[in-house]
C-alpha cells in the first residue's frame, strides 16, 4: 500500500491532526457500536500505525468515552460539537482515523463492510465491496 500524507479536522476547526503512513485496512463497520456512535449506518475507518498520527492543534479539546462492557470501543470526539476523531488505540496497537474528518479526499476505497450481520435493516449497502459478519480475515 502506498504511503500517504493527510490531515483532518473536527466540524469547528479547534482539532487538527496530520497522518503519515501506510494505511493498513478501511473498512465500513456496521457493528452497533460504530452505528451508536456515528448516528449512522456504519462507521468508516481507516487504521495506521499509532506512530503514523499526531494531533496538531487543539489536543486539549479531545475526549475520550470507553465503553464500560467494550473490551476495546472507545469513541474519540472534539468536546465542542462532538466531532469524532482518530482514537491511538494502545491495546490493539493501531490508530482508528474517521474517514469523515478527513479535510480531503484520501484517494482509497473501503476494503468492505465489517460486522455486516449487525447491520440495521435501512443501512446503506454496496454489492461491490465484500462483506464479513465480523472482523475481515487478516493476511
Amino acid at each position: 500500500m502506498p504511503e500517504l500524507s493527510l490531515s483532518g479536522s473536527c466540524l469547528c476547526g479547534d482539532v487538527h491532526y496530520e497522518i503519515k503512513g501506510t494505511q493498513t485496512d478501511f473498512w465500513h463497520c456496521h457493528c452497533e457500536r460504530c452505528r451508536k456512535a456515528t448516528g449512522t449506518g456504519h462507521a468508516s475507518n481507516l487504521i495506521f500505525a499509532p506512530v503514523d498520527l499526531r494531533f496538531t492543534k487543539g489536543e486539549e479539546h479531545i475526549a475520550r468515552f470507553k465503553v464500560p462492557d467494550a473490551k476495546f470501543f472507545t469513541n474519540v470526539f472534539c468536546t465542542h460539537y462532538g466531532s469524532r476523531l482518530p482514537n491511538h488505540s494502545v491495546e490493539r496497537g493501531f490508530a482508528v482515523v474517521p474517514a469523515g474528518s478527513l479535510d480531503s479526499d484520501p484517494g482509497i476505497q473501503a476494503g468492505g463492510r465489517i460486522f455486516k450481520g449487525s447491520a440495521a435493516s435501512w443501512s446503506c449497502s454496496d454489492s461491490d465491496l465484500p462483506e464479513f459478519e465480523k472482523y475481515a480475515p487478516r493476511d
